[in-house]
């Protein structure tokens, strides 16, 4: 969805409501609190966990609205948004290393590794990438179709859960909040609605590096794990880390192909999982992922996705800086936060849909497959 641009002469009153609005946001009072009872593998020793939704149905800085519109004029302006982009990309690499992820480190490892030997065994040369996927975004020029955004994505995925949960104090912490929530939700929703549906073929949608897969792979061991990319930059380095560090009971297959139209078997999965990835996709993509997720489930199947969370109070207070700098990176999230996830996995004739937040700043949906 392209933003307007506003003229220079509305920039300064428009600055004005972009101050004034952040500071009236920041002091509202959440209108709702979703507490959730962290069960094995999720919190911390069982806590109750507390997460604020906010009062707004998305952030004020999405949309048609005069600070969203704001944004998109500043971003709109070349030479500030390479200033935004760069500065977009130091803000995740020292917020990585402040928590103690190993950005730099990580990444070197991985460029001079023997990665490059597994492209040839998972670059699919047929594929027609969607021309959204080729639009730049995270800070890299050619997107995800790079060396560098997959020797970097382990890392920044550290860096996404540390934010997330800021007060954690390591990164087994956060993990255990963040995917152990979203795990949990899975299978209590799949208990509850499969039909005694047994889990055993997974399907990771936009895998990236394998990070969520393997973490998929640890929840239901007895399963055969398939990750699935548009990258196969990032394939590789998924494959090259299951070599380096295999699981120990689940067998894994990585495919290289668009999740809008995989053109696997139907009815051949029990799970279809896709994590933090629709808010890099235009809504058609969304919509077609949901069908194409409908199609590939058995009757009984879970579909569940988990990513930002416009009701999330975290993220709708947000600070100028950095939602402008998101932003700058992130061409479709508008889209996403216009989106009605809800309706249009409904739509796609999933049944028993349900979203809650599992930390505070993401929502996991869960959903099923008529049997």
């Amino acid at each position: 969805m392209a933003l307007s641009v506003l003229p220079a002469s509305k920039c300064s009153s428009h600055y004005q409501f972009y101050r004034t609005s952040i500071i009236q946001q920041t002091t509202r009072k959440s209108a709702m609190i979703i507490r959730m009872t962290a069960s094995s593998g999720g919190g911390a020793g069982g806590q109750l966990a507390s997460y604020e939704e906010g009062e707004l149905e998305r952030p004020n800085w999405t949309g048609q609205t005069p600070l969203s519109r704001l944004v998109g004029a500043l971003i709109s302006f070349k030479p500030l948004y390479s200033v935004l982009k760069l500065g977009a990309r130091q803000v995740l690499i020292s917020t990585a290393e402040k928590t103690n992820v190993p950005w730099r480190e990580m990444t070197k490892e991985i460029l001079e590794s023997d990665v490059y030997k597994e492209m040839e065994s998972i670059e699919n040369p047929s594929i027609v990438y969607p021309d959204y996927y080729l639009s730049p975004f995270h800070a890299y020029d050619e997107g995800n179709l790079s060396w560098l955004a997959a020797a970097e994505a382990e890392a920044a995925t550290m860096s996404m859960v540390r934010r997330a949960i800021p007060d954690a104090s390591s990164l087994d912490e956060a993990n255990e909040i963040v995917r152990g929530n979203w795990l949990n939700a899975i299978e209590k929703h799949h208990q509850q609605y499969s039909g005694n549906l047994e889990i055993k073929d997974i399907l990771d949608i936009g895998c990236s590096v394998g990070v969520s897969t393997r973490f998929l792979a640890d929840k239901f061991p007895s399963a055969k794990l398939t990750g699935l990319d548009l990258s196969p930059y990032f394939l590789a380095v998924a494959k090259y880390k299951e070599k380096i560090n295999p699981q120990k009971s689940n067998s894994f297959e990585w495919i290289h192909a668009n999740g809008e139209n995989t053109s696997l078997d139907s009815q051949s999965f029990d799970i279809v999982s896709i994590s933090y990835v629709l808010h890099e996709c235009p809504a058609r993509a969304t919509v077609n992922l949901a069908k194409e997720a409908f199609r590939l489930l058995r009757p009984g199947g879970t579909f569940v996705v988990t990513d930002n969370s416009p009701k999330s109070k975290k993220l709708q207070q947000l600070s100028p800086v950095l939602f402008t700098l998101m932003k700058s990176t992130e061409p479709f999230l508008d889209e996403y936060y216009l989106l009605d996830l809800e309706k249009t996995v409904k739509d796609a004739g999933f049944v028993n849909v349900q979203t809650i937040l599992t930390d505070p700043r993401h929502r996991t949906l869960t959903a099923t497959v008529p049997y």
